[in-house]
């Protein structure tokens, strides 16, 4: 299955032509994609990252993105980076669970104290709008489902906890400085570029490389757990949405998901049948202390405040992010 090529223009049209954005974290998965985005919306794209989880070579071939290689821990940088810009997209954090169990502090202080600068920047340059990208991990072990955003908070681990408190600083800026805001709560984004090689990858890219490597993929646990797998390019199409809509938002929290679950072992299971590798079975390991059991976005909200509906399917992402890891294991 080829997934065509998404028409950004025909999706969001004249709304970001001759602007200048901030994009932090924008040589990441996530950020990279945005940014692509924006160019072909005829964006000038300032990048703030210092590329501990991304890479230059994310950006390679976007014209009018200028990189500025730094950290959001770095208040006069950020200072300089922001001037003129009409939007910022606060992709930039640390993003692990597991790890976040190992350095509690250093998640504390770049995914809450970085998302601080960040506003005191957007503040002090009278930026429109942080689009700020926020975690389904918020909603913690719930049994609750679908998610929704008026469910009490519940995070277990100290990763979830900081991308938590970021959404506070949100809501306190925009009721404090009239400085416009919105959390986007993203339920496991996946797609090219997501890295495989880190000892914490996301489940979608530890199995492509696995199974591209002729091994089992390994799954913590009974593999029962589920998740609201979600290709990356509706997570480009809620920011985008998030900073065009013309009504405040007001910190207001986003679910960015498909509403669709599966769970692990299907997951494992479809991408062995899809690589024609069904002999390669899972492999179980204990479970992580901190993982969340089930995870599935409601997204009434999101339709509600932004006019967010998923554009790109499950299976649709699923077939074009493992092209992308066979072409680039190749």
């Amino acid at each position: 299955m080829n997934m065509p090529p998404i028409d950004w223009k025909q999706l969001h049209g004249d709304a970001f032509r001759d602007t200048r954005v901030l994009v932090t974290g924008g040589a990441g998965f996530i950020g990279s994609h945005l940014c692509e985005a924006l160019t072909q919306l005829g964006v000038r794209v300032v990048v703030l990252d210092d590329l501990s989880g991304g890479t230059d070579a994310n950006l390679r071939g976007m014209p009018r993105v200028e990189l500025v290689r730094g950290s959001i821990l770095d208040q006069n940088l950020l200072l300089r980076a922001i001037q003129g810009c009409r939007w910022v997209f606060h992709e930039a954090a640390l993003g692990s669970v597991p790890q976040s169990l190992r350095q509690p502090r250093l998640y504390y202080d770049v995914n809450v104290t970085g998302t601080l600068n960040v506003l005191e920047a957007a503040r002090v340059n009278r930026v429109q709008r942080v689009v700020y990208a926020a975690s389904s991990s918020a909603y913690g072990d719930s049994p609750v489902l679908p998610k929704s955003e008026t469910m009490p908070p519940s995070p277990r681990s100290p990763y979830a906890a900081s991308k938590l408190a970021g959404e506070g600083l949100m809501r306190a800026y925009s009721a404090s400085f009239g400085i416009d805001t919105a959390s986007l709560r993203y339920f496991n984004i996946f797609g090219p570029r997501q890295n495989a090689n880190s000892a914490y990858a996301a489940v979608i890219a530890a199995f492509a490389k696995s199974l591209f490597g002729g091994h089992r993929p390994t799954i913590f646990g009974d593999g029962e757990q589920s998740r609201d797998f979600t290709f990356v390019h509706n997570a480009v199409h809620a920011n985008l949405l998030a900073a065009r809509c013309e009504k405040p938002l007001g910190g207001d929290v986003v679910n960015v998901g498909t509403g669709h679950r599966l769970s692990v072992n299907e997951l494992a299971l479809k991408m062995a049948e899809h690589l024609g590798k069904p002999d390669l079975k899972p492999a179980h390991e204990p479970d992580r202390p901190g993982d969340v059991k089930h995870s599935l976005a409601d997204l009434t909200a999101a339709h509600r405040l932004i006019g967010y509906e998923p554009i790109v399917s499950f299976d649709e992402g699923l077939a074009a992010t493992l092209k992308w890891y066979e072409s680039s294991s190749a």
